[in-house]
This record gives structure tokens, C-alpha cells and sequence, in this order.
């Protein structure tokens, strides 16, 4: 099955879903089949790649609530290789209409198995708050990538972030590991930026991204025309540091590529009902707690 990427932070204005069109469609541009899903109500990220809500027949509600198979949701986009599960404003009720769900927390999870075989990469932009939205995508991932902005609040709810993943690991997913620390919104100019980089590298180490994403106004204006940068003006700084990025995770998952397709699994075959997407379902079975007494062991893979 393909790789699912969450981004997730649950402090807003951190360059989640700019992160999300753009390393989607770069890890496109690769020849990487990617599947973009937005599972945020703001469907920031849906008009953010040129979908209107008028011309969205199903979205990542159907899917969740049960009305239509994750497939039927799926939508292809100008750039080849590239697919969109788009989001609706009605995703603000599926929270509400889930509570009462049996293991609620796997509802998304038992949707994506069958539609993942046909993909590289699946990327999801989560909502920024930890609902339970947030915690289906983080039961359904491989990995979380989690977007920090240089500035002076960097850091703050970045310890209740990770606490989540931790919960989430030891109950719900104990395969999901952290895929990088990715700096946004950098300036080079300033040396509060620098700072915070320094501080980021020191807390997470390893696990920040050597790629920084720095601040582009090509990158800002990209979504106003609906096209992720790379259509917009791909000789733009904001175009090539998502390139740099989506090579450098294509570097770290060269051996789960290889296995992906040594197993024959870029099927193209959607037939079927949920009852088989569960019965494919990833094993969420809850894993013993582990002993933790540094922010630093959280992180080991």
C-alpha cells in the first residue's frame, strides 16, 4: 500500500496546507502517483488545487460517513499523477455525526486501504486542532509531518502535538512514526528565524528536514489562481524548496517504495464495497505503553 503522510499541527497559520498542495504535487512532478486528501472543513486546501464546491459530486464526507466508497470521492487534477479527495464545509458535522461510531477513531483508516494500493503516496492536510478529524488521520498514517513556522511562538502546543502522537501510537497505531519537523515561512534576513531554526534542530535533532521552506510571495499567490507553485511559477523559490523537499522524502522511503511495487500494488482495480476496505484495514491493534523520560525518545523510530 502507498505511504500516508499526515500534516498535522494543530496551531494555525503554520503553512499546513500550503505544505500539502505543494509536496503533493512535487512528489507528482517525480512520477510518484500521489493522492491528495483534505480533510479539513476550511477546504482550504481543495480550492487551494482549483476544485470549486460546485463541481464536487462526493468528498471526504461521503467517505467518512459511509455514503459513497473513498474511490467515488477521488478526483484528477491538470498535473498527471496527481489526485485529490477533496473537503466540504458539511465536514464540520462529521465529528458530531462520528461520536457515537464504534472505534470512531478508525473510521478513516478502515475507508483508504483498497484506494492506497493505487498510489505512491497519499498526503493529508489535516485541520488544525486535535478532534477527532486530526486523530483519524494520524490512526491512518504511516507517518506525520509537522509543519513549525520560524517565528517567536514556534514551539508553543508543539508538547501537546506530540503527546497525541504518543497516545496514538501506544493505542491506536503503534506503526506511525514521525516522517520530519518541516520549517516554514522562513526569513533569511531576520535573525529571530535563524534562532528559531537553531532552537527547532536542537529539541528535534535529526528529525528536522535539512530543507527550509522560505518565505515566497509566488507561494502566497499560488492558491488564489487555484494551481500549487510548481504550475503557478516553477523557477520560484517557494517551487523549489517543495522539490527539494519531496526529494529529499523520496530519499528516505526509497525502501518502502521498492516493497510498494515489488508487491504489485499500483492497482487501478476500484471495484468493491467497504466491507473489503475494512477487511483490508490497517492492524490498529493497541501496543504496550513505553517508558519515556526525554521529548527526544518520543521521536525514535
Amino acid at each position: 500500500m502507498g505511504k500516508v503522510i499526515a500534516i498535522a499541527n494543530q496551531k494555525g497559520g503554520v503553512g499546513k496546507t500550503t505544505s500539502a498542495i505543494n509536496l503533493a504535487a512535487s512528489l507528482a512532478a517525480t512520477e510518484h502517483s500521489t493522492l491528495l486528501l483534505d480533510i479539513d472543513p476550511q477546504a482550504n486546501c481543495t480550492s487551494g488545487i482549483g476544485l470549486e464546491s460546485e463541481e464536487i459530486d462526493a468528498s471526504i464526507y461521503e467517505v467518512l460517513i459511509g455514503e459513497v466508497p473513498a474511490s467515488e470521492a477521488v478526483i484528477t487534477t491538470e498535473m498527471p499523477f496527481l489526485d485529490v479527495i477533496p473537503s466540504h464545509i458539511n465536514l464540520v458535522g462529521a465529528e458530531i455525526e462520528m461520536i457515537d461510531e464504534m472505534q470512531r477513531e478508525k473510521i478513516l483508516s478502515n475507508r483508504l486501504p483498497r484506494i492506497r494500493r493505487k498510489y505512491d503516496f497519499v498526503v493529508v492536510d489535516c485541520p488544525p486542532s486535535l478532534g477527532l478529524l486530526t486523530l483519524n488521520s494520524l490512526t491512518a498514517a504511516n507517518s506525520v509531518l509537522i509543519p513549525v513556522q520560524a517565528e517567536y511562538f514556534a514551539l508553543e502546543g508543539l508538547g501537546q502535538l506530540l503527546n497525541t502522537i504518543k497516545i496514538v501510537r501506544q493505542h491506536l497505531n503503534p506503526e506511525l512514526e514521525i516522517e520530519g519537523v518541516l520549517l516554514t515561512m522562513f526569513d533569511t534576513r531576520l535573525r529571530l528565524s535563524n534562532q528559531v531554526a537553531q532552537e527547532v534542530r536542537r529539541y528535534f535533532g535529526e528529525k528536522v528536514f535539512e530543507t527550509i521552506i522560505q518565505r515566497n510571495v509566488r507561494l502566497s499567490e499560488a492558491p488564489s489562481f487555484g494551481k500549487p507553485a510548481l504550475l503557478y511559477e516553477a523557477s520560484s523559490k517557494g517551487a523549489k524548496n517543495y522539490m527539494a523537499l519531496a526529494r529529499e522524502i523520496l530519499e528516505h522511503n526509497q525502501e518502502f517504495l521498492e516493497q510498494h511495487h515489488a508487491n504489485g500494488e499500483d492497482r487501478t482495480d476500484d471495484a468493491g464495497a467497504d466491507e473489503e476496505d475494512e477487511a483490508g484495514a490497517i492492524d490498529n491493534e493497541s501496543s504496550e505503553s513505553e517508558e519515556s523520560t526525554t521529548p527526544a525518545d518520543d521521536f525514535s523510530l
